[in-house]
């Protein structure tokens, strides 16, 4: 994979426009059901349940929001504690990060940027925002969370000063305390506030460039998760993330499905920390290339279909990504479409290892399970495909809840396997399964504990590679490094934003 990668001169021609408005301070626009104060232990017991009072202003019109992290900053190269100061800037690696974004996202139509102020977001939101002529909308509630007295310190001395006080920022940051204020309990309720300014405000694309722990905020509360979920959905630098808004007809809070998260300029698969620990054991989830039923247009089963000509240069192409690591075995359906991504990768992992004057054949081992196969599911509905909705975010929020229930209890199994797969010390550190969209999807439902009333919060298309860590092993809590990762694709991939001019509106 190769990336354009051009350092900005000069300055950016990017206007800025200052928008200060304040929402009444005693009004919430998103209700979460889970008080903070429970344990994660009981909400790993009973599940988060989606709460319907969870709501958000009405939109007359489909909204798309992308989410960037600021790039690599002097604090971030330092290791030191930035919170919401404003005393670091951006490296050189970091201008060459967000030029590489603003590369990735140069086919795009995007209406208006929000950024923070801060001077290492706003120099990021100047170089991707560019040429435009509309101004950039600084807005000091899209600032990096407020830690306190923690800002400005390296981690080894905030561990030094604050002893159990940093442990718990480490391990329980939800309801972690210092001067008298809950940092990550305060920046779940600024995020809602920020929600509220963004679907106000009159486009259809939003550019929103700001920091870490304000953009994990910003995708857990608009997809209803509580302040336990903090350092679970992962923003890396420059790292870009997809939110859509679909209205209903019947009015009142629209749909959210979360598109895509940290989609990074470099590689998804290279090493990196996951909540600010090394990962022990790691999942990765490819969806299946695509096939004649396989499309943006259509319901996304058409019966055990192989591989198209596109599904095999999709395939290909994760199959590189794949190339960083040592893939000893792959699980995958017993879909052809799903055995077909799966060989593709194996012969190019075996074919990698051979390309040396001593090289030393390798086998790797493919694993069909039937826990991973939706036809099981789905092919009752075979002679009725055309009355399944397209294949779009929050899809499956549109899909019979009988056959919702079974893709559930089906892909429970699956996580299991998945789990028992890692947990196996014979095995190695990273597990490859390869399966449908649909069935990828509920994984990460079982992933972050949640119930078969998210399976619409989540997209995936084909060819798509999604990641998660285990920085506590098998049995702690997994973190989402990546979700819908398509940068891969190349010339193939799926933009980021589509145009909105003739979207129907309610």
């Amino acid at each position: 994979m190769m990336f354009l990668v051009v350092r900005p001169c000069g300055s950016s021609s990017a206007r800025i426009h200052h928008h200060h408005p304040t929402p009444p301070r005693g009004s919430r626009n998103v209700v979460v059901r889970c008080s903070v104060s429970s344990s994660v232990q009981e909400k790993e017991e009973k599940g988060t349940e989606l709460d319907c009072s969870v709501s958000f202003p009405p939109i007359r019109a489909a909204k798309r929001v992308v989410l960037v992290r600021h790039g690599q900053s002097t604090w971030n190269a330092e290791g030191r504690i930035q919170g919401s100061s404003n005393f670091s800037v951006l490296t050189k690696k970091g201008e060459s990060q967000a030029e590489t974004s603003r590369q990735m996202l140069i086919d795009d139509h995007f209406d208006a940027c929000f950024a923070s102020p801060l001077a290492r977001s706003k120099r990021t939101a100047e170089i991707i925002w560019g040429p435009h002529h509309e101004p950039i909308i600084p807005d000091y509630d899209f600032r990096e969370i407020d830690l306190y007295s923690f800002q400005g310190l390296l981690k080894h001395e905030g561990k030094e000063r604050f002893g159990s006080a940093f442990r718990q920022w480490q391990v329980d940051a939800a309801n972690f305390n210092i001067d008298g204020h809950y940092p990550v309990r305060e920046l779940w309720d600024r995020a809602r506030s920020c929600w509220t300014k963004i679907l106000a405000h009159d486009s259809r694309s939003v550019l929103v460039v700001a920091h870490n722990a304000v953009n994990q905020a910003l995708v857990a509360t608009a997809i209803g998760l509580g302040p336990e979920y903090f350092r679970t959905l992962l923003q890396s630098n420059c790292g870009v993330s997809v939110l859509d808004f679909i209205p209903r007809s019947e009015g009142g809070s629209p749909h959210i499905c979360l598109n895509r998260l940290n989609q990074t300029p470099g590689s998804s698969i290279a090493g990196g920390k996951s909540g600010g620990r090394e990962p022990s054991k790691r999942i990765i989830l490819i969806c299946n290339g695509s096939t004649q039923g396989n499309t943006e247009d259509v319901f996304p089963f058409g019966g055990d279909q192989p591989l198209n000509m596109l599904g095999v240069i999709q395939s290909q192409k994760s199959a590189e990504l794949l190339l960083d690591l040592k893939v000893n075995s792959i699980i995958s359906s017993l879909n052809k479409a799903c055995i077909g991504t799966a060989t593709i990768i194996s012969q190019v992992q075996e074919a990698a290892d051979c390309l040396g004057a001593d090289c030393v054949p390798r086998y790797v081992e493919m694993k069909q399970m039937g826990s991973f196969d939706v036809e099981t599911i789905f092919k009752q509905t075979e002679t009725a495909i055309s009355n399944f909705p397209p294949f779009q975010p929050g899809w499956l929020n549109r899909v019979d809840d009988g056959l919702r229930t079974k893709l559930w209890d089906q892909s429970r199994k699956a996580w299991q396997s998945l789990l028992d797969e890692i947990s196996d010390e014979s095995n190695p550190e990273v597990v490859v399964a390869v399966g449908h969209p649909a069935i990828h999807i509920a994984l990460m439902g079982h992933c972050l504990n949640l119930t078969k009333e998210w399976l619409g919060s989540f997209h995936l298309d084909a060819g798509s590679v999604s990641l998660v860590d285990f920085p506590d092993g098998p049995k702690g809590k997994g973190v989402i490094r990546c979700l819908n990762y398509t940068a891969h694709l190349g010339r193939w991939s799926i933009p980021i934003t589509r145009s909105t001019e003739d979207g129907e509106e309610f």
